[in-house]
């Protein structure tokens, strides 16, 4: 079997991808929100520059997909008018932020992930690799913890802000003066520290140990994301992620849109939201628990469609079971294990158990109805 070709970096505006539909355009909202024009405006750019179809990607980005050599220009214009665009595209390629979603007007959390925007545009920022990336996550409990991410703002039990690194269990206690410093701090330590290593888990995950001062247990998440009112406005989940312009554009008219990892998005201050098509507003559709990426042949890679099989296998899963249809071995849309993983090959699909998708099959050279009988 060819082994899938790794690019070791995820796509920007400024850098975007090739793939087997035309180049994938990545935005990177500011503070992880779009308010009303912002989303409204990438709606009527994807479908006069790009194909009409837009993913949610599992950091909180927006990316558009089919774009051309012809139409990335004017795209790129457009986004610039937005104000959605970062300096260059060094700054765009360290500014790997999440932001908790559940932020309240006054609190600290918008500030924080400005400051931390700017620093990491600066250009003595710290050279980090590509898929490095930073979570503002300082509500009263962490809702990002299984996000990706490698250096955290979160409180600890009394409220405190303290800095942790991704794999270790305690934290750095410090203040809102000086967070911002430490966390770049932090990023440079790893810098000189790492030898291969392209993320924090890793680095100590070999034994490696933190600098000192990291003395605060950290608190664990208990939040599950799940669709629904909340008392900052609707949650609602998006299949695979996956939305076309229509549906963005339906959702912009509702309100501010805050952007999440969980493959949903917060409509701010939204009460009655009606029906939009391809939205998600019930917490129990399996489809929430169905991660799938592209797939053939919008994907160059991809061996097989994904997503139509997904939506097939969905119906059939058990109570709580995860299932990740990737279109090849490298299982891009989710990287970590999964209790089951479908992958496509050249001679059909592996079905792999509590595994990712490069990870030993139970059965090879499975069929569709084949997976459905083995479930």
């Amino acid at each position: 079997m060819t082994a899938p070709l790794i690019k070791g970096y995820c796509p920007g505006a400024l850098r975007p991808m090739q793939s087997g539909d035309g180049m994938v355009v990545r935005i990177r909202p500011f503070n992880g929100r779009l308010r009303r024009a912002h989303a409204d405006g990438i709606a009527t750019l994807a479908s006069v520059h790009g194909n009409g179809m837009l993913d949610l990607s599992s950091r909180a980005n927006i990316q558009l997909r089919g774009v051309t050599q012809d139409s990335y220009a004017p795209l790129m214009e457009g986004l610039g008018h937005l104000g959605l665009l970062d300096e260059n595209e060094a700054a765009e390629s360290r500014r790997n932020i999440l932001v908790t979603p559940f932020w309240q007007t006054g609190d600290e959390t918008p500030a924080l992930a400005t400051a931390l925007t700017q620093a990491l545009g600066a250009a003595d920022a710290p050279a980090i690799p590509g898929k490095f990336g930073f979570a503002v996550d300082t509500g009263a409990a962490p809702v990002l913890q299984r996000a990706s991410a490698d250096i955290r703002l979160e409180r600890d039990a009394g409220g405190g802000l303290i800095l942790a690194a991704t794999g270790a269990a305690l934290a750095k206690p410090v203040t809102s003066l000086t967070v911002i410093q430490e966390a770049l701090d932090l990023a440079r330590w790893f810098v000189r520290t790492r030898d291969n290593q392209t993320r924090m888990a890793a680095l100590l995950g070999q034994g490696t140990a933190l600098p000192e001062g990291f003395i605060i247990p950290r608190q664990t998440q208990t939040y599950l994301p799940a669709p629904g009112y909340t008392p900052l406005g609707a949650m609602v989940g998006l299949a695979f992620g996956q939305l076309p312009v229509e549906t963005l554009a339906s959702l912009a008219k509702q309100g501010s849109l805050r952007m999440t990892p969980w493959r949903m998005v917060l409509v701010e201050g939204a009460r009655d939201l009606p029906d939009v098509a391809g939205v998600i507003t019930d917490p129990a559709d399996p489809l929430l628990r169905v991660v799938a990426c592209t797939g053939a042949p919008a994907c160059a890679q991809a061996l097989a469609q994904t997503r139509p099989i997904a939506r097939r296998l969905a119906r059939h899963l058990g109570p709580e079971q995860i299932l990740h249809v990737s279109g090849c071995a490298k299982g891009c849309a989710h990287p970590k294990p999964a209790a089951l993983t479908v992958t496509a090959t050249a001679q059909g699909f592996d079905l792999i158990h509590n595994g990712r998708a490069s990870d030993a099959p139970a059965r090879s050279a499975l069929s569709p109805d084949d997976i459905i009988k083995a479930l």
